[in-house]
């Protein structure tokens, strides 16, 4: 039996299943080894509609959208028109944050492995017009520099629609139609959805969220803003385009026609590793020219995630055994799918046993807190570390700005140690714990960042 029949059969027979038990409305899977692309879907694409999930409809894949952009960005430097180690701008004059020295020196690199330093979360909507993302660059211009570029690792959204912005410019065309003419047509795909106007014209999954535990309802809105495109606001597409996007990273940049949609070499060096990870919940080892670097060794697995409004995407590609699987959901997280769907894929199909995520020691180390504890804040969140008088260590987390308005609620979680410098959170949140690593000295004997995946600065003494 070809081994594409025998995927399907295992598709068949477990996927439906492993959405039901996860409690997930709709998923949609793919996966491709070789040439060969299988798909599955189950469950329906809104708890109102009741519509049935099917291989052609579309989800929004949020943060995975990086690659695209990556991509089209590395298009650039094939031809010659952006070099990814002189300052941004060279070829983005008008761009700067609020330390004007900091944004002389950014450069294409930096915003590509999340290391440029400047406050990331930021999500203002400056309209739908083709002008979005022009607007919203132009209105970075005071956002906070947390560390000198290239320091550290800190995801950063805006970084990203920077860069969508450099694309506009140099190739003097909107970033929708930038990414449709020079990715998803040349790659051969028919549903790749940049706005809600083309998704509109196929079958949408739409995102639920869960206001108490248990109660799922659809999102009240479908995207996020234009203006945060390049950084996956909007981008939707059926699982099986993924897939297929994922494939020119183990065909050297060709497509399946052999045209080059990126220079030969030019997969290998996005996928180089560029920065190193500090052991953060699901976020791989390194980071790369876009992409997360989830095991190195023996082999390579490198891919990406994406949430938006209820919505949440999974990507994971092992070029040496040119294996890729998507798996998109119509809920906040994917993980548990994945874990009974695509982990096992990949074990049995490449060999890959994926590292488990952390989880809260059974005997965590005796440490003291005090250095950590305080409260640390950005645009985004607050974050108060605390200990009770019984010594039980607590974060309290305060969504405020955009995160606040999108409905996320104030939390409040027991924390236990995982190492010097390292928290993990005792409950889990949306599949997984997180771990919040503690780094620099404020002067004060205190740790100066708290960084789960973002980088936040301590408030300022008193």
């Amino acid at each position: 039996m070809p081994q594409s029949d025998e995927i399907r059969t295992w598709l068949d027979t477990h996927f439906a299943a492993a959405v039901e038990a996860a409690g997930v409305p709709g998923a949609s899977i793919a996966v491709a080894m070789g040439e060969d692309v299988v798909t599955a879907a189950a469950g329906v694409l809104s708890l109102a509609t009741g519509v049935t999930a099917t291989d052609d409809a579309v989800f929004q894949i949020g943060s995975i959208t990086k690659l695209w952009t990556a991509t089209l960005v590395m298009q650039l430097v094939d031809e010659g028109l952006v070099d990814l180690d002189v300052p941004i701008q060279t070829y983005l004059p008008e761009f700067t944050v609020g330390d004007g020295v900091a944004a002389a020196s950014m450069t294409p690199r930096h915003l590509l492995s999340h290391t440029g330093g400047f406050e990331g979360d930021i999500f203002t909507d400056t309209g739908r017009g083709d002008d979005a993302i022009e607007k919203f660059v132009a209105s970075i211009a005071d956002l906070p520099q947390l560390y000198p570029p290239g320091a550290m690792f800190s995801y950063n959204n805006v970084g990203y629609v920077v860069l969508g912005r450099m694309v506009e410019v140099l190739r003097d065309a909107p970033y929708d139609q930038v990414l449709t003419e020079r990715i998803a047509a040349p790659l051969g795909l028919t549903h790749v959805a940049p706005s809600p106007y083309e998704a509109i014209l196929h079958r949408a999954a739409v995102g639920h969220l869960e206001p108490e535990p248990g109660a799922l309802v659809p999102a009240p809105v479908w995207s996020l803003a234009r203006s945060n495109a390049p950084a996956g606001s909007c981008l939707a597409m059926p699982a099986r385009d993924l897939a297929k996007f994922a494939t020119m990273f183990f065909r050297d940049g060709a497509a399946p026609d052999g045209t080059q949609v990126l220079a030969p070499g030019t997969a290998g060096t996005m996928a180089a590793p560029q920065v190193s990870l500090p052991g953060l919940a699901g976020m791989g080892e390194a980071w790369s020219l876009g992409f997360e670097r989830f095991v190195s060794k023996p082999t390579l697995v490198m891919g990406h995630d994406g949430n938006t409004i209820g919505q949440a995407a999974m990507l994971r590609i092992v070029p040496e055994a040119k294996l890729a699987i998507a798996l998109l959901t119509n809920v906040g997280s994917a993980f548990e799918v994945f874990a009974r769907t695509a982990a096992p894929l990949l074990r049995d199909l490449a060999g890959i046993e994926l590292p488990p995520l952390p989880v809260p020691p059974q005997d965590p180390p005796s440490i003291d807190p005090a250095r950590m504890l305080g409260t640390y804040s950005n645009s985004a969140v607050d974050l108060r570390f605390s200990q009770d008088d019984e010594g039980t260590m607590w974060i309290d987390m305060a969504p405020k700005g955009p995160l606040a308005e999108l409905g996320e609620q104030a939390e409040r979680s027991e924390l236990v140690a995982l190492g010097p410098d390292r928290l993990i959170q005792r409950e889990h949140t949306s599949g997984m714990h997180p771990v919040f690593v503690f780094v620099g000295d404020d002067g004060h004997g205190h740790s100066q960042y708290v960084n789960f995946g973002r980088v936040v600065p301590r408030n300022p003494a008193p």
